[in-house]
């Protein structure tokens, strides 16, 4: 892991921007010198990492007193795309306006992203733990396909907050019932990329015994900034 440049926030937060192999990344640190436990922040559907409305839940998360982490996956913010996803891309623009039935595409897309982000992810969360100032144990917060697989195959996330608003395919919407850790699961009541009993009924299927479910009226990116404060406080009794 490279770091390429840091600065100092004016919220005290410290941004470094690194490099692992080709995968582009940042870490923010909070102000306290004292080791933090870290927060992998996870996007989708090709957003960068530097989008606005991520990068000010990741630095109010650090601020909270967490290490937060990121990367740009596979064919996310600058980094190339793929011709088959690009494809399935175009078809489900064309399919959605023509009013056809997409989850066919959806299945073929995101788990096609799933595949290729869950490797890059796990080797991240392995550099990161060897930084020092980095505390344990994990929490994952963000993308819930990708969450769902990281939370089955790394023993180090403890907790998770997944928001609903994607689609999950039927291979993680099975490995749900093997996600055991505390959960926090987000859901906007009138997404329209995203049908409301689905979202249900996968929260339904998470074998966990502790999972939350915040619904808010509204559509995808209309989440309350009040759930960001809830979900600090959802990490805090389960990483600190």
């Amino acid at each position: 892991m490279d770091f390429t440049s840091e600065q100092r926030l004016d919220d005290g937060v410290l941004e470094r921007e690194f490099t692992l192999g080709e995968i582009p990344g940042t870490l923010w640190t909070p102000e306290s010198a004292a080791p933090a436990p870290l927060i992998l922040m996870a996007h989708n559907n090709g957003l960068p990492r530097k989008q606005s409305r991520l990068v000010a839940r990741a630095r109010h998360t650090a601020a909270y007193g967490y290490t937060v982490a990121t990367i740009d996956a596979a064919g996310c913010g600058d980094r190339p795309r793929y011709a088959a996803d690009e494809q399935a891309r175009a078809d489900l623009r064309r399919a959605m306006q023509a009013g056809e039935p997409v989850d066919e595409i959806f299945e073929s897309l995101v788990g096609s992203l799933v595949a290729k982000a869950v490797p890059e992810w796990q080797a991240a969360l392995e550099a990161l733990l060897a930084l020092p100032g980095i505390d344990g144990p994990v929490g994952y917060s963000g993308w819930t396909a990708l969450g769902i697989r990281l939370a089955v195959l790394e023993p180090r996330i403890a907790a998770a907050g997944f928001f609903a608003g994607g689609y999950v395919p039927h291979a993680q919407r099975e490995e749900a019932r093997q996600v055991t850790i505390p959960l926090l699961f987000l859901l906007q009541w009138d997404d329209e990329g995203n049908p409301r009993q689905r979202a249900l009924d996968l929260f339904d299927a998470f074998g966990t015994k502790e999972k939350t479910l915040h619904a808010n009226l509204g559509g995808h990116t209309g989440t309350p900034w009040f759930e960001v404060e809830d979900g600090d406080r959802f990490f805090g009794r389960h990483l600190k």
